[in-house]
């Protein structure tokens, strides 16, 4: 494994919690925020579209939602798919928009929502644990092969334990961070 691999692997390491992050901003808060609906895929044109494509999103008061398609024949999709994704809110038809009101979390909603996220941490931990022992693998293959020293071999161990615990370390700040603001009331 050379300086390449080892970079390679942080760079998917650095990913996967960019990822966790994205997917965060899509559980609610509390508050209006339009990531919560931009990426629902909606059935429009024959084809499966996210929302942002059809729509403008916009957050008027801190507790709605507005989705303005800009072709009315979409309004319905939009709607069936805003009713089926997990974001738990009803939209309301007024017209040419839809609009999303927002209700203050239950303890218990907040309670189901930390439980997600710690799931979606540990998804992410996985992932880049299983991206640790890919590296590994491979390093431990060179070092058989001939091609990297014993020594070389222990040094960049090492080092890619040192990425793997601060990619860790990264994702358990991203998860606590939304945690508190979760439970923030």
């Amino acid at each position: 494994m050379t300086s390449e691999t080892l970079s390679a692997t942080e760079h998917k390491m650095i990913r996967a919690v960019e990822i966790l992050e994205r997917d965060l901003q899509g559980i609610r808060t509390g508050r209006a925020s339009t990531s919560l609906v931009e990426h629902i895929v909606a059935e429009a044109y024959g084809s499966p579209m996210a929302i942002n494509q059809l729509a403008g999103i916009s957050v008027p008061e801190a507790h709605q939602i507005v989705i303005q398609p800009w072709d009315r024949g979409v309004l319905g999709a939009i709607e069936k798919a805003i009713t089926k994704s997990d974001i738990g809110l009803v939209p309301n038809v007024d017209g040419s928009v839809i609009r999303l009101n927002i209700p203050p979390l239950t303890e218990e909603r907040r309670k189901d929502l930390v439980n997600q996220i710690h799931k979606r941490m540990e998804e992410a931990r996985v992932e880049i644990r299983n991206l640790r022992r890919e590296a590994a693998e491979q390093l431990k293959k060179e070092e058989h092969e001939g091609t990297v020293g014993e020594d070389e071999a222990r040094r960049e161990l090492e080092q890619l334990q040192r990425i793997t615990d601060k990619h860790v370390g990264d994702v358990d700040h991203v998860g606590a961070a939304k945690e508190q603001e979760i439970l923030e009331v």
